[in-house]
Order: C-alpha cells, then structure tokens, then sequence
C-alpha cells in the first residue's frame, strides 16, 4: 500500500425530509447570502426549491438565484454565476440537483473568488480558495456530493476538463432519497453506471498488497449491482434508494482509492465523447469501460479474473485466467445491457469517422493517459475502435 493523506469533511445529512433543514445547516457554516443554483423543471415541479427557500427564510439567510444547469455543464452559466456572486456578494453556494449542479456550483465558487478565468482552473491552475458550496442531492450518480472534483464543458470548442481541489469539496450535503424516487429508469441506469465507472477506475490498479480498499470497491459494485434492479422495477423502493445514495457519495469521496494507484483513462476518454456527442456521462461510460477492459486485460489479467470472481460470480479457470478475466467483462457488459444502458458506439449515436476528432481533443502527442496502462495516442485510437 502507497503512502497517503486522507481528509473528508463533508457533514451528511441523510434522511427523509431532511431538505427542510437546509438554512439551519447553512447557519451552521457561516453563510448569511446564499446563491442557489439548480437545474431545470423538476425541482420547481417537486416543490423542493420552494421548501429550500422556505427553509433559508425561516433563517433569516437572504438568497438569490440562478437556473438553468444541462447535464455537461457548460461554461456560459459558470460566468453568469460568478457576475452574480460578485455583484450581490454570496458567501455561499447551494447546489439543488445532481452532479452537473454541483459541478457548476464548484466550478462558480471558485470563480467567484478569482480575479481571471475561472476556465485556468480546469486546464491545470492551482485552486487555492473558493466560496463554501453545499448540496442537496436530487441524483445519485457523480459523487459530487463529497468529492473535491468538478467538471465543465467550455463552449468554445466544447471541450470537457476537470478540476479538483479540496477547496471544492461541499462542507455539508444533504442526501434524501425520496428525492431521487421520481428520476426516470435511464438516469437512474446511468446514475449506476457512473457510480461503478467511479469504482473501477480506482479497482484497476499496479498498487500490489490493498486487500482492504479491493474490499471496498468490491462491496460497493455488489451493493450496486444488487439494488439498481430493485429501484428500475420499483422507483418508490426507499431503501434500494437510499443503498444506492450512499454507494454514489462512498464510491468517489477516495475512501476505497487510498493508497493505490488510481487509473482514469476511461474518465477522460469518456470527457471527449460526451462533450463531442452531448451524451449522459454513464452511458458514455458504458461503451467506453468494456473497450477499455478488453484492451489492457492481458497487462494484469489475474486482477481482471478476480474481478470476475468476485464481483461477477464466475468461476475461476486456474489453468487459463484469462478466460475467466473474459467472462467477467461479458457479465460486466450483460448487466449493463439489462439495465438499458448502451455498449457500442451507435447506440449513442457515435461515429467511427469521428474517432481522430476524440483522439485530437484528448491533445496527447507525446504525453500518454492513464496509469494501469499508459495509453499512447495509438492505444486511445485502438479503443475508441473497440467501443464501435
């Protein structure tokens, strides 16, 4: 195991009805000028944003507001919020939605402290402060929740980037799951999918010796393979839905990724199809995962078999891994298929002619991706192919 550091200092708040509590907890850390920041309809539909602003009111925290989040958050609305934070002088954001809300959220936070372009902070710039964000979760998917990451797509060039900081981290979240119980069947598959993407992009690792966190990422891809099921047949099934809640926040806050080697090459592959294609993030990490697998297998194929073991129930082929290490990618993928979620490029409506557009926007040249196996330029290409 790798030497590492660990800090988390999110407060969750999980439970029914426990949105109402939202100005007490914004009390709690300090805020006295809230930016609520959300999405579209749904929240203003479900009564929840009014129940939000009651529950500030009732406090005394004065608030304004900015809608209008689309999955892949995009840059235009960042500005927005920051020309906002500045002229109204917010001390505190509040993210209502799921992993595109808080990402926009993070994303104006720290704006809204700098004096350049916020977009220097996703192409490498160091974060070194930002406004307090906080959420209430209405999507189980992105781990945005208590993560320090956040990711935009710039609408010059529609290119996708990541930050990540612990500035950016939300100091308390609000997790309810009956907020989650009206998501239509898709995004909840896709929900699933990205929380497993989380995962396995910390599980996939040269880090020799981390029996505890393989332990972990196992556990939470059962949990989720166990209850996204429940929750399609049954979208009121509280308590697949709160497993489900509390799988998403654990798969990304780095607890199962101490200490080991961490992958990402999928992520960011990924980052380019759905900023080229404007596709749900884990249906695009549903074609490009099993791509990915099946290319760098045979570079730790009995990690790949325990996989298979382990998560998938196959049965070990002593004699030939590899066969097992196979199986478990086919289950992989047969589970993702049963869960309508799409494994080739054209079922998301992807082209084969645009591949060197995806490799160009990646901007390798010599550097490579990832660190299960660096992928030069060539191997990326190899994948995207695979994934047709």
């Amino acid at each position: 195991m790798n030497n590492f550091n660990f800090y988390s200092p999110t407060y969750f708040v999980f439970g029914r009805e426990k949105e109402n509590e939202v100005g007490k907890y914004i009390q709690r850390f300090g805020g006295s000028k809230v930016l609520i920041h959300y999405g579209g309809g749904s929240v203003v539909k479900s009564g929840l944003l009014d129940r939000v602003k009651q529950s500030l009111t009732a406090t005394g925290i004065s608030f304004c507001e900015l809608g209008g989040v689309v999955p892949n958050p995009r840059s235009g609305l960042v500005y927005q919020g920051i020309e906002i934070c500045k002229k109204e002088g917010v001390d505190f954001v509040l993210a209502v939605g799921g992993g595109s809300v808080i990402d926009s959220s993070k994303a104006i936070a720290l704006g809204a402290l700098c004096d350049g372009d916020f977009w220097d902070f996703y192409c490498g710039k160091r974060v070194e402060k930002a406004l307090p964000v906080a959420t209430v979760l209405t999507l189980t998917a992105a781990g945005s929740e208590g993560s320090t990451g956040s990711v935009i797509t710039h609408e010059n060039g529609m290119l996708k980037r990541a930050a990540n900081s612990d500035f950016l981290r939300p100091v308390f979240s609000i997790l309810n799951p009956e907020l989650t119980c009206s998501l239509p069947a898709y995004q909840t598959a896709c929900g699933a999918t990205d929380m497993m993407a989380h995962v396995m992009e910390r599980y996939f690792t040269n880090t020799k010796d981390v029996e505890i966190t393989d332990r972990l990422c196992e556990g939470i891809l059962l949990t989720v393979i166990n209850e996204v099921p429940k929750a399609l047949v049954d979208p009121d099934d509280y308590e697949a839905r709160a497993n489900l809640m509390w799988a998403g926040m654990v798969a990304h806050n780095d607890i199962c990724g101490v200490g080991r080697e961490q992958d990402w090459s999928t992520h960011q592959m990924e980052h380019e199809l759905s900023g080229l294609y404007d596709v749900a993030h884990g249906a695009g990490l549903a074609v490009m995962f099993p791509a990915w697998m099946k290319y760098v297998m045979m570079h730790d194929v009995n990690r790949f078999a325990q996989f298979a073991v382990r998560v998938w129930g196959c049965e070990m082929d002593f004699q030939h891994p590899e066969i097992t290490a196979r199986k478990g990618i086919e289950r992989y993928e047969q589970f993702l298929t049963s869960i309508g979620m799409p494994v080739r490029f054209s079922e998301l409506g992807a082209k084969a002619e645009d591949i060197p557009l995806l490799v160009k926007a990646l901007g390798l040249g010599e550097r490579t991706l990832g660190f299960f196996v660096k992928l030069t330029e060539d191997d990326v290409r190899k994948i995207y192919e695979l994934a047709v």
